[in-house]
């Protein structure tokens, strides 16, 4: 397995649909409850493992995960109410060593749910014409909208199964 990418890479149809996107918003809508499944009851010793050498801790992953979504919906809501909007990218290794990264797992979590049930329902209300629409990422150019609403769902089951590898591992 490729513990860079184990599920894969994401992969996102030429042509989405609407039940495509509704596939990757049950992921959306079930993935706080999975996430918790993993991490409520770690130690801090668990929390600071990595999946492979050099990679952020359980805690920052999870961290890293809400601060991804929250820039990610930021960006789903340009593209769906601006025309063709420039967003920035973000720095996700400055962001993963903010001190708020020290606080606990649950805060992230509730982040989580909050910005989640934003965009499932956001998702659940979405039309075929919109899912074509486009912002342009500084770094890597033009966006669909359908394509981010792919990532959320991808991103965030990606790195639980980083938490999963590292968790199974010795590294620390």
């Amino acid at each position: 397995m490729d513990v860079t990418f184990p599920i894969g890479e994401l992969q996102v149809p030429e042509k989405t649909t609407l039940a495509n996107v509704q596939e990757w918003l049950k992921d959306i809508e079930t993935y706080t409850t999975r996430l918790r499944q993993v991490v409520d009851s770690l130690t801090d010793e668990e929390l600071s493992k990595t999946y492979r050498d050099g990679a952020w801790t359980v805690l920052q992953l999870v961290h890293h995960i809400a601060d991804s979504q929250l820039n990610m919906y930021q960006r789903l809501k340009l593209a769906l109410t601006d025309d063709t909007p420039t967003v920035p990218a973000f720095d996700q290794d400055k962001w993963a060593v903010q001190p708020d990264t020290q606080l606990p797992a649950e805060s992230s979590i509730k982040m989580l749910e909050g910005i989640n049930e934003r965009i499932v329902f956001l998702g659940n209300n979405i039309t075929e014409e919109q899912l074509v629409r486009t912002f342009t990422h500084e770094e890597i150019g033009a966006i669909t909208v359908a394509a981010k609403l792919a990532k959320l769902a991808w991103h965030e089951n990606h790195h639980l199964e980083h938490i999963k590898i590292a968790l199974k591992t010795d590294i620390k």
